[in-house]
């Protein structure tokens, strides 16, 4: 079995392993319920998960008080490990009052059982509102916990457009940051540049999921990615960036940590192998797309708090290229319909209710005109619009 390889993560100075297992996909419930009514199953397979993470080196076990009974489910088994063998982080999210969050917090070291936290982190700094109530009082009830020794580090979640990243990035006021970037989003790589210059440890989210529902992979895309499987291409991708530290993978069940740990003989040569395979797939969204296209599509789009009817225009184009480009449709469907569902955790509107007025002036800096970004807007909708979707913790 390969060794797991580790990072230094960033001025917190811990030694991370370069996967991490994240905690939203193997408890029972969304909902806070009564310990006794979770599954005795459900548990064993939670307490299986665990150890067989710490068990490969990966002792970075991260969860959230969004994340239903994962912190009441872990508080059965984290107790049982040497406590300085574990890297354990949570995540409490933005709150009007210092009163909320401090509760929060306490619900949160309650379930988990622990008397502190290597990494607690603003959950979900997405917006503007988050973002204010996180620097006008969160960010001060974290650093008292952090004096009181009952976290380590303070850091933030996000699911944020880049330029908010960036400036919550700039308060120097977070030792890490949980962000998106992957093979499929580079959208957030000038956000890591910044955290890598303060020397923030660099965690990213959802790298097989959100990351292209990479666990499901088309028959096109294994095609494209072999010798390596999908996940392990995006996995050898993201590592063969030293600003990356660690890669959360979501296990739901032991053998989720395999096709990753199988992955890792490929570790020395990260870079080729990943660029290879790199540029097969942007050969072919070249030629699907048309290189025009490829390259220029990004080219003075706007924030979508500037476009009519705040449609998200990035993400709609990143989302149809990967459908058009790669066959990733299921993927690609299942968040183009989260827009306008989910909140401020994937905010903007996809093309349903486009508009078909005042679209010069936002669009003035793009090189396609304004009826070639009307007319694939209504493509993107024509092939992935379809039934409403859900947030995983709200369906």
């Amino acid at each position: 079995m390969p060794k797991m390889p580790r990072r230094r993560f960033g001025r917190t100075e811990l030694d991370m392993p370069v996967f991490s297992t994240g905690g939203m996909r193997y408890q029972h419930s969304w909902e806070d319920i009564d310990p006794s009514e979770i599954a005795a199953a459900n548990q064993a397979n939670l307490e299986a998960t665990i150890r067989r993470s710490v068990e490969l080196g990966i002792n970075h076990i991260e969860t959230a008080r969004g994340y239903g009974t994962s912190e009441i489910q872990l508080g059965e088994v984290l107790p049982s490990f040497p406590r300085d063998e574990l890297i354990v982080q949570t995540k409490v999210g933005p709150t009007e009052t210092v009163k909320e969050f401090n509760a929060t917090f306490n619900v949160s070291m309650g379930n988990l059982k622990l008397d502190h936290v290597e990494l607690l982190s603003l959950h979900g700094i997405n917006d503007r509102q988050t973002l204010d109530w996180s620097l006008g009082h969160c960010i001060e009830a974290a650093h008292k916990l952090r004096r009181a020794g009952r976290a380590r580090f303070i850091g933030f979640s996000t699911h944020a457009p880049t330029p908010l990243i960036v400036e919550a990035i700039n308060t120097g006021a977070f030792d890490y940051i949980n962000v998106h970037w992957y093979w499929v989003n580079d959208f957030n790589w000038p956000a890591i540049l910044m955290a890598r210059q303060q020397d923030m440890g660099i965690f990213i989210i959802s790298p097989n999921d959100k990351g292209g529902m990479l666990y499901k992979p088309t028959p096109q895309l294994k095609r494209l990615c072999a010798p390596l499987s999908p996940m392990q291409f995006n996995d050898m991708y993201c590592l063969s960036r030293d600003e990356v530290h660690t890669l959360s993978l979501g296990a739901a069940k032991p053998s989720d940590y395999d096709d990753h740990i199988e992955g890792l003989k490929h570790y020395k040569q990260r870079a080729k192998i990943s660029a290879e395979i790199s540029e097969r797939l942007h050969a072919q969204m070249r030629k699907k797309l048309g290189a025009d296209w490829y390259e220029n599509w990004a080219v003075g789009l706007p924030e979508y708090w500037d476009v009519p009817g705040e449609v998200n225009l990035k993400e709609i184009f990143r989302l149809h290229n990967y459908a058009v480009g790669l066959g990733m449709t299921e993927w690609a469907a299942m968040r183009y319909n989260l827009l306008g569902n989910a909140g401020h955790w994937f905010p903007g509107h996809n093309a349903k209710k486009l508009r078909k007025r005042g679209w010069e002036k936002c669009l003035e800096k793009s090189p396609f005109s304004m009826a070639d970004i009307l007319d694939t807007l209504r493509e993107a909708e024509d092939l992935l619009g379809g039934i409403e979707v859900k947030r995983l913790s709200e369906s």
